[in-house]
């Protein structure tokens, strides 16, 4: 054999990165859990509750807003899905930005995720005492009261052991598609049946009788993308979930593959049904789209149920980031990136440093409620916007450099793919990157929102001199 045959001959594949933040978890989350956690991760309070100022806004063409989006959503969890098939980890895409980018492309991925959950979490216990002051028995509680108490609870059932988060994030995503399978039922039936609803008659009229698809114009579609995309957050959960479930080579595709057709069914469809149900500005931003259409059809208690729907979205999402970010603070915690408390674990193998300091985070959210509490809400969501582009940036990198190695023959990739890789990773990193050039194109609370940018990138800056000095020192130890 040449020596030029041996310099083109590929290296063998690597053996897979070992992550010490990965050692001590149980796996006690079942298929069933997995599923729902999937489903849960696609649908929240931006379908339930934000769906309605944003058909106001723009009209049916939010359908396609909501379609653009679920497919860049379906990407990145088909990108994180093949990570996790080649290496189950509980760090997930912060133990890849490990392996792929360094110990730097750890400590961004992780922080951004941070960012994004200890913020949505104040938003998550604000909406939840918010939606509990609709019932009389709340409304005399003071809402930073009802703020604790959610916290409380969520928290609580975090701390025990992964399988009483499972089963919390399993019967809340129940309550969520049960309430979209009826209101798909029932309007299916009145469109079909052509029922009237306040004297509308349901139908195609009520979207060409109103100016089409596009009533005001592409401009508030394409506007509206910056919201819309903020709804799918929390699709990459299921990644983290991986971690602590036996046989995720079987579970991890249904789960994912599953979410496409769900989006398709429950975004898209639901915004599709609605905008046939009623003229686009019979909705508005202070009510849940399916409330409006059940009030006025005179429906009796519809509103308290749908209520109770929104809040459960809300306590999901509470319960979601306060698991997912305990799990990826201990995997940078074993690194040196993050508090070494965050990496310590209790009897429940649970990582409780990691959960009660996202919870901190949410007491400041409760004193934020105490002495703001009308604007808490908007003020933390748009940092958390901020967390999730940064994050499915992550994911697609972190894909893109595993795609890159796969080439040079270092590592193989699974039969489970990303497909049409490296142009998939390519086009969602450009819509990730249009999404904060709308932001910016908004104006307002958006334009305010992207200035902040700088000021993140120097707080990552200067908190990764802190620490790397102790990242250096626990990686020589290692090796």
């Amino acid at each position: 054999m040449s020596d030029s045959t041996l310099a083109k001959a590929p290296s063998p594949p690597s053996s897979p990165h070992v992550d010490a933040g990965d050692e001590g978890y149980s796996k006690d989350l079942k298929s069933r859990h997995i599923n729902m956690i999937a489903i849960g991760g696609a649908i929240g309070t931006g379908l339930f509750l934000g769906a309605g100022g944003r058909l106001a806004g723009a009209g049916p063409s939010l359908a396609i807003a909501y379609a653009v989006c679920g497919i860049f959503a379906f990407f990145v969890v088909r990108a994180l899905g093949e990570l996790v098939l080649y290496r189950p980890s509980s760090g997930a895409f912060v133990s890849y930005a490990r392996e792929f980018m360094g110990e730097k492309g750890a400590y961004a991925a992780g922080w951004l995720y941070f960012l994004n959950w200890s913020t949505t979490t104040v938003a998550d216990i604000t909406a939840a005492a918010t939606y509990a002051h609709f019932w009389a028995m709340f409304t005399d509680v003071p809402q930073w009261v009802l703020a604790f108490i959610a916290l409380a609870v969520v928290l609580t059932a975090n701390l025990i052991s992964v399988k009483y988060f499972g089963e919390m994030e399993f019967w809340f995503s129940l309550v969520k598609v049960a309430a979209l399978v009826v209101f798909l039922a029932v309007g299916i039936y009145l469109v079909a049946t052509s029922h009237p609803i306040d004297g509308h008659t349901p139908g195609l009229s009520s979207i060409t009788d109103n100016g089409g698809i596009f009533p005001v114009g592409m401009v508030p579609m394409l506007l509206v993308i910056q919201g819309v995309v903020f709804a799918y957050a929390s699709v990459e959960l299921c990644g983290v979930a991986a971690g602590e479930t036996e046989n995720p080579e079987k579970i991890m595709p249904k789960a994912i593959n599953s979410i496409m057709w769900r989006v398709g069914l429950f975004y898209v469809g639901s915004v599709v049904l609605l905008a046939l149900l009623l003229p686009y500005t019979s909705y508005s931003s202070d009510q849940s789209p399916f409330v409006t259409v059940f009030d006025k059809l005179g429906i009796p208690g519809a509103a308290g149920v749908m209520n109770l729907v929104v809040l459960t979205a809300a306590l999901s999402s509470l319960n979601s980031g306060l698991y997912s970010t305990g799990r990826i603070l201990r995997s940078m915690a074993m690194s040196g990136s993050a508090p070494k408390f965050t990496g310590v674990m209790n009897k429940g193998k649970v990582p409780y440093g990691g959960v009660l300091f996202t919870a901190a985070f949410g007491v400041a959210g409760v004193a934020l409620n105490a002495y703001m509490p009308k604007d808490a809400f908007e003020i933390v969501l748009n940092f958390a916007s901020l967390g999730i582009l940064g994050t499915w940036a992550m994911v697609m990198l972190c894909s893109l450099h595993f795609w890159r190695r796969a080439k040079q023959g270092r590592v193989e990739r699974p039969s489970y793919r990303l497909p049409w890789a490296p142009y998939t990773q390519i086009v969602t990193l450009a819509f990730l990157l249009t999404v904060l050039v709308l932001m910016w194109c908004d104006g307002g609370v958006g334009r305010t929102t992207v200035l902040f940018v700088p000021a993140i990138a120097a707080a990552l800056v200067g908190g990764w001199f802190l620490v790397r000095g102790r990242v250096a020192a626990i990686a020589a130890a290692r090796d």
